[in-house]
């Protein structure tokens, strides 16, 4: 067994004692949720201002994560820097605010004027840390004690298995607090409306065309008007309407399949009767299954009562970056 095979071995047995190691942590937060979890989400939903979040070092690096999460998932916050806070930001904490104070130990020195100012204006603070007799903790209103679990580091100094409970922790406060709020894809969206994510969350409504530029025609009209609104619009698709409402979708498939005796026909002789509809608030994404599934490119878009608002085409939604 060559040298290289047996650094191999050595670095994926590391490797797996670490996720095994703080995996066996996260398990053991979940059989013991802190006592003071569900109060602490009660107190974050009531607040009329913002959660603020606070830590130094590692502590800090995880508390800006947790408070990024909360600020995209429907829960105003930010972090402050705790040595920038003695130096002049704790004036961004107003008395409406929430504090999460972040500290392995419970003694770090810098979070003290941050636990002062709450402590001096009865701002709620919420302590996270793995020492229940800790300063901080009994400074804190509400304590989230971290469960007793090894350090990922084999010397363990380094903060491994505790960042993680951290980081975790949070998140099931940030998911906690999206149930209770009845978080949906479109809220998550006014938050998130750049990028992939963005793309994807985007709405039908949000990328169909209107008014005009939707190729309707009567049932009854000649197919070689018919031929004239497709080729203008430039869906190659018309939907037919009748009172309003539309009862059938004229496409390029329906075209082909009736090209002998075309011209003699009328819109409602050629199109494809109760054709698949969506509507404006469903998810782009969602639609564009529906294209995939039926194999078509365009979709119209109907209200309740059936009557179209727009239409869709496969390039709208390219050009978005959903697909």
């Amino acid at each position: 067994m060559t040298q290289d095979m047996l650094s191999n071995r050595a670095i994926v047995t590391v490797a797996r004692q670490v996720l095994e190691t703080e995996g066996a942590a996260l398990q053991l937060m979940a059989n013991q949720l802190p006592e003071d979890f569900c109060a602490v989400v009660r107190l974050m939903l009531a607040t009329t201002g913002r959660v603020i979040v606070s830590g130094i070092g590692k502590s800090g690096h995880i508390g800006r994560k947790i408070s990024a999460t909360l600020a995209s998932t429907g829960t105003p916050s930010f972090f402050v820097h705790a040595s920038e806070a003695s130096h002049g930001d704790l004036g961004m904490i107003t008395p409406d605010d929430i504090c999460i104070l972040i500290s392995n130990s419970g003694e770090t020195q810098e979070l003290r004027d941050v636990v002062a100012h709450s402590r001096r204006f009865s701002i709620p603070l919420v302590a996270i840390s793995s020492k229940l007799n800790s300063t901080l903790m009994q400074a804190a209103d509400y304590k989230l004690l971290l469960p007793k679990a090894p350090e990922a580091c084999p010397m363990g100094l380094a903060p491994t298995t505790s960042t993680t409970l951290t980081l975790a922790l949070g998140d099931a406060l940030a998911v906690a607090l999206m149930e209770q709020r009845n978080f949906k894809p479109e809220n998550f969206r006014t938050f998130h409306p750049g990028g992939k994510l963005g793309a994807q969350l985007a709405t039908v409504a949000q990328l169909m065309h209107t008014g005009d530029s939707i190729p309707l025609v009567p049932m009854d009209m000649p197919m070689k008007d018919v031929l004239l609104v497709m080729t203008s619009k430039g869906f190659g698709a018309a939907g037919a309407v009748e009172g309003g409402v539309l009862r059938g979708v004229v496409s390029d498939g329906d075209l082909r399949r009736n090209m002998e005796h075309l011209m003699s026909c009328r819109a409602a002789d050629v199109a494809t009767l109760n054709p698949v509809t969506v509507s404006g608030a469903m998810l782009a994404a969602e639609a564009l299954a529906i294209m995939n599934g039926r194999k078509i490119t365009t979709l119209f878009v109907v209200d309740e009562a059936g009557v179209p608002t727009g239409i869709l085409h496969l390039h709208d939604l390219l050009r978005a970056g959903v697909a």
